[in-house]
């Protein structure tokens, strides 16, 4: 008897229906075919032990599987309970009429009980498309499934329960979750808050400066001085997630398994921040099957590079093209797949070899090539994408003891969302542009008009401080970010000066 029963495989961040064709006849043998992966080969002993720990068994005949398209590989074990599921309709020991209308996945344990799976978001989004009836997957991930509208996604703890369900010995309420409570509940509820940092005013402005724009931000100061700290609490200031934004958010780290068991849309932005040693493959997003890097897991939010010199080279550049276009694209000989990659790099690093400032009394001299050595391992077209340079000093012990907390970040917070709103109708004519940050040659020339005075002061200070010619658009800019945050139309001498402030490594002896 032929079956024919529907699972699902996410590729990118996209899933493709798979079709689950389980056919038996005289025989004996158990042949899997349509490109399976190790994991899904040796699902026959799951099946085998579930089902006989459950009253049914694996029948002794010629049992043939496909997985359709044949030719797309299908990696994992969430299959197996599509798998055994078609086995024992095809073998009649269970009647299911309506199984081909709905999309069955989950792993196996051997007692029957399910295990997770990835990718529950993109799928049940998959499924509703096609107009399947509803989606049977385990318990913990039905939560994140449910924010689908209009697809019935009823959340299992073992096999025996869907067997009921097809039978009609039990019934199966589908999970009911308001997408727009849930996204709302999660939205303001952050870890950290810019009320606990002591001192570091210019350092908070200077975050604000670069939430507001989204802006990329390097934090250049001594071990001790709150560059982690600060870099951490940038998130809370950014403007709340849009809807689209959460369920985009939220798809990236389903296909990674990343969303919390029994957690629904993620309401906060995102904060990576991979150590040092990370390999070009993790950062980017790859593998022999493509998995999101940590540059899509950021999507929407902060990627943190802590001490951004001791990365290899080979990271930092393939960085570049992900900045630039903001989505990642990795081409494998069968297929390509993109993933969006729209996010803040927030990066930090000491001053010199030593750690410290040259002026600093604990630090230790470095020859110019040490100097140049160490600072040259982040290449000039990294360094045109960051547009903010700050210096960060250690805290002195008075500000440390001052029991007055600092202002909090939903007051930032409104600041930033405002300027915002004021990119967002300058941009409103184009779909590529929605904030200061992501201006190019033209639209700076366009909306960064210089009043002869502001020329003057910015002609002055580029000769003056030797500013490298990759600091004139960037200041241009970060200016105009700081005139938004003043509701100014125009960009006024004050505000190319505080710009100017925020371009060190331009500045001659930096960078050699």
């Amino acid at each position: 008897m032929l079956v024919k029963v529907y699972g699902s495989a996410v590729f990118g961040v996209e899933a493709t229906t798979i079709t689950v064709e389980v056919n038996i006849d005289k025989g004996i043998g158990y042949h899997l075919v349509g490109l399976p992966d190790n994991a899904i080969k040796e699902s026959s002993y799951r099946i085998s032990a579930a089902l006989n720990n459950n009253g049914y068994k694996l029948p002794g005949k010629k049992i043939t599987i496909n997985m359709a398209p044949a030719d797309l590989r299908k990696e994992g074990s969430a299959y197996d309970l599509t798998l055994a599921l078609g086995i024992l309709t095809a073998s009649n020991q269970i009647k299911a009429t309506d199984i081909d209308k709905y999309i069955i996945m989950g792993e196996l344990s051997l007692d029957g009980g399910l295990q997770p799976i990835k990718g529950a978001l993109p799928i049940a989004i998959k499924a509703r498309e096609e107009g399947f009836k509803g989606f049977i997957l385990p318990k913990q991930n039905a939560k994140e499934a449910a924010i689908v509208n209009d697809l019935d996604v009823y959340a299992v703890e073992n096999i025996k329960e869907v067997i009921d369900f097809f039978e009609g010995k039990s019934e199966m309420k589908p999970l009911i979750v308001d997408t727009r409570k849930e996204f709302y509940e999660n939205l303001d509820n952050p870890e950290f808050d810019f009320a606990d940092v002591k001192g570091q005013e210019s350092i908070k402005r200077c975050m604000e400066i670069a939430a507001a724009g989204g802006h990329n931000i390097i934090l250049i100061g001594p071990p001790g001085s709150g560059k982690t700290m600060l870099a951490k609490r940038l998130p809370t200031i950014l403007p709340p997630m849009t809807l689209q934004e959460a369920l985009e958010t939220t798809k990236i780290h389903s296909v990674v398994g990343r969303v919390k068991e029994n957690s629904g849309l993620m309401g906060q932005r995102p904060f990576r921040s991979p150590h040092h040693t990370i390999s070009d493959v993790a950062l980017v997003g790859g593998g022999s099957y493509p998995q999101p890097g940590e540059i899509s897991l950021s999507h929407n939010g902060v990627l943190f590079l802590d001490e951004l010199p001791e990365f290899k080279r080979t990271v930092l550049e393939v960085m570049r093209q992900p900045l630039e276009d903001r989505e990642v694209t990795i081409s494998r000989a069968r297929f390509t797949v993109t993933y969006p990659s729209s996010f803040m790099l927030v990066a930090s690093m000491n001053p010199s070899p030593s750690g410290y400032f040259s002026d600093d009394p604990n630090a230790i001299a470095s020859s110019p090539h040490e100097m140049h050595r160490y600072l040259s391992k982040i290449s000039g077209p990294l360094l045109d994408r960051i547009d903010i340079h700050i210096e960060v000093q250690p805290v002195p012990f008075e500000k440390l003891t001052e029991e007055r907390r600092g202002e909090p970040s939903h007051m930032i917070r409104k600041r930033v969302t405002a300027s915002r709103e004021i990119q967002s109708e300058r941009f409103k004519k184009n779909k590529k542009v929605h904030y200061n940050a992501q201006m190019n040659v033209k639209q700076i020339r366009k909306y960064c008009d210089l009043k002869d005075a502001s020329k003057t002061l910015l002609k002055n200070a580029m000769e003056r401080l030797n500013l490298s010619a990759r600091a004139y658009d960037r200041i241009l800019k970060v200016s105009r970010t700081i005139a938004d945050l003043e509701a100014s139309e125009n960009i006024l001498p004050d505000h190319i000066a505080e710009a100017i402030q925020y371009r060190s490594l331009d500045r001659e002896g930096w960078l050699g």
